[in-house]
């Protein structure tokens, strides 16, 4: 087997379901490797965090997706995606970055987590409350959707009564973001597109009308103010990409970290004793599990990465999933280790388009992960959960769980690191 064929193996559905062995595969024919005229792999760390901080690589312009994306305007999800910051190179990229920026910065993202705690907290008393019955709970429905979506809608100011409506839209729209999609995918994230975009659409006439404190009055004044630092189209595809940027990466960090932390058990009961060990917890979760396994670039000069010449104009296919699970970068790669040194992985990818949100990302599940084991200590898998067939973004369907509610009210106000009883 080459490496055209391991890459075709990954785009399978079983690829997509498992790509770790894949990875492996590929990183045979070392961390740069070349798997079809001016297309090449990259699997090491040390050359996709390159590639993403490299100026010459970008993401694919107008110019080259009327090369090779004939049509994309008439399609609402390509067109939405490419208007947005994440499809977009500088000056474009930076200007429309900087106008979102405020809102994700680390003194406002560390403000709020009294608010994620409480929405936390919330959550899990509906999940028990849901539980009583003994039947399983879909963790994903009850709580690894609504704390992102909740927070993230704050931010824009999106009424809680509309939130349930974005996980479909999403799941649709992202369908994007894969390597491949067919004409039946592609219909079905136009529908999705459609439907966020009109739902903004909306929003933006009430908030014109009405301005709040939230981030889509701010980028509706900014719009309004001088249409060159922010078009029409522009307003609109950033609306959508910070809503569903916001939750669906978070949704899959969640889901997949719970089912590692329980599959780890004496890895879950030093966090359920010691929270504070969160943040190198999270890191190694999105290490091990990336909810974002991969990512793309153009170079527009020719660049030697990795020991392989790239002419100008090639496709680098950068596999974050596999560049955290580099042995040249982590000993043991495919343990699960929260207590390896800081390992800075690259789920939320490097340079210029580093994730606006993953300051965010990172605090709702370093608030998450302790509280589920603290309040749900006899929580267990319902079962193997079953993986979505997607890629880009990896997570599952959904995730079945058992909940032990009398375990649960045992510790229901127990202090964090605390047992049961103590005063």
């Amino acid at each position: 087997m080459d490496a055209a064929e391991a890459l075709a193996l990954l785009m399978s559905p079983q690829g997509r379901i498992d790509p770790y062995p894949t990875y492996e595969r590929l990183r045979r024919y070392g961390p740069v490797a070349q798997a079809g005229p001016v297309f090449y792999v990259v699997t090491g760390y040390a050359e996709v965090d390159e590639i993403l901080r490299d100026s010459r690589f970008g993401v694919m312009d107008d110019a080259l997706r009327d090369q090779f994306l004939p049509g994309w305007r008439d399609s609402p999800a390509v067109a939405s995606i490419s208007r947005s910051m994440l499809r977009t190179n500088p000056p474009d990229h930076s200007r429309m970055r900087r106008l979102a920026a405020g809102a994700f910065t680390p003194r406002r993202i560390a403000a709020m987590r009294d608010v994620v705690e409480a929405q936390a907290d919330e959550l899990v008393d509906a999940m028990l409350e849901r539980a009583r019955d003994g039947e399983p709970v879909d963790f994903l429905a009850e709580f690894a959707y609504p704390l992102p979506v909740g927070v993230i809608c704050a931010l824009l100011g999106v009424p809680a009564a509309d939130r349930p409506l974005f996980r479909r839209w999403a799941a649709d729209l992202t369908g994007v973001l894969e390597p491949e999609i067919t004409t039946e995918e592609l219909a079905v994230a136009d529908r999705g597109a459609t439907e966020l975009r009109d739902y903004f659409a909306a929003l933006v006439r009430a908030r014109r009308a009405a301005p709040a404190d939230d981030l889509t009055t701010a980028l509706v004044q900014v719009h309004d103010a001088d249409g060159d630092r922010l078009s029409g189209e522009e307003l609109l595809a950033n609306l959508v990409v910070l809503l569903v940027a916001g939750f669906e990466t978070t949704t899959n960090l969640l889901g997949n970290g719970l089912v590692v932390l329980l599959e780890h058990p004496r890895a879950a009961d030093a966090l359920r004793e010691h929270p504070d060990f969160a943040p190198g917890y999270v890191d190694e979760l999105l290490r091990y599990d990336s909810p974002v396994q991969l990512t793309t670039r153009i170079n527009e000069a020719p660049v030697s990465c990795g020991g392989v010449e790239l002419p100008a104009g090639s496709w680098a296919l950068l596999l974050l999933g596999a560049a955290n699970r580099d042995p040249r970068r982590y000993p043991e790669p495919q343990r699960f280790d929260p207590w390896r040194p800081p390992v800075h992985p690259l789920s939320f990818g490097a340079g210029p388009h580093y994730c606006l949100g993953a300051g965010l990302a990172r605090l709702e599940a370093q608030v998450a992960f302790p509280l589920l084991l603290r309040r749900l200590p006899g929580l267990a898998l319902a079962g193997r959960p079953r993986h979505r067939t997607r890629l880009t973004l990896r997570g599952y369907e959904t995730l079945p769980v058992i909940i032990d509610t009398e375990s649960a009210a045992a510790h229901r106000g127990t202090p964090a690191g605390a047992a049961p009883g103590t005063p």
